[in-house]
């Protein structure tokens, strides 16, 4: 979520083609939204969207890259493609009484060499087309159409706010594993699998960081209703760990 302006937008409406194993999805997006299948349904899938939008915008990222990052054009489109073959992506982003104050879509596809190459791009704002592509430059050096507008700073003045709002969506798929054992994590920062996440929170400022484990705790006791602390401890080596303490029947817990 973002606020420019003091005002609190965020993802409104997602379309989707030919994206991974959808074929064709459409739906309308509110401040939260619970996204709930079994294994293997397609949620980290549709997820991943949003980080493919950042990744275009990202320092160190771009289309080519967000494109590469994820096994090119093939790995990337729907293996039930048939007639339609492009890859669309299409979102609004707004908030309150204007769902759609931006619209931005993209369709890509790859060329003979199995470059990825970008067959168009819109950006409305508020119902006014501000972009739309290919335009005559584009037809004139077909390489340009190896970028997005998006991207280049000189070319996106003109809706730099929705460029600002994609690069400033984070991505969060906390794996375990990398939790439970931090040497697998060893120099890794904003990882979206949380590499880093304890180290994260042990960095938060202590009160905030308590009353926060605090909360945690009465929502986790619940399920779990021995639990009695939570606490972020670090290790004679410095390395962060979350340890709970848990009541039973000896007189100290565990």
């Amino acid at each position: 979520m973002s606020k420019p302006k003091g005002k609190a937008v965020w993802f409104t409406h997602v379309r989707l083609v030919n994206w991974r194993n959808f074929v064709k999805v459409e739906v309308n997006l509110q401040r939260r939204v619970f996204l709930v299948g079994p294994n293997a349904s397609g949620k980290s899938n549709f997820l991943d969207v949003f980080r493919f939008l950042h990744d275009i915008v990202a320092i160190g990222g771009g289309f080519q890259e967000a494109v590469s990052r994820r096994g090119g054009v093939s790995s990337l489109r729907c293996l039930t493609a048939r007639r339609y073959s492009d890859i669309v992506v299409r979102v609004c982003i707004g908030g309150g009484e204007e769902p759609a104050a931006w619209e931005y879509e993209l369709h890509f596809n790859q060329d003979n060499q199995q470059r990825p190459i970008i067959k168009g791009e819109i950006v409305v704002k508020r119902g006014v087309n501000i972009l739309i592509r290919p335009d005559e430059d584009d037809k004139k050096d077909p390489k340009r159409l190896t970028q997005t507008y998006l991207e280049q700073v000189y070319a996106n003045r003109e809706f730099r706010e929705l460029s600002d709002f994609l690069a400033s969506t984070r991505y969060l798929h906390i794996v375990p594993q990398l939790i439970r054992e931090p040497d697998r994590s060893v120099g890794k920062t904003n990882d979206p699998f949380g590499g880093d996440f304890l180290e994260q929170i042990a960095r938060t400022q202590e009160r905030t960081r308590n009353t926060r484990l605090h909360r945690i705790q009465d929502a986790l006791k619940v399920a779990v209703p021995q639990l009695h602390e939570l606490e972020l401890w670090r290790d004679v080596s410095g390395t962060p760990h979350l340890r709970g303490k848990y009541e039973h029947w000896r007189p100290q817990g565990a």
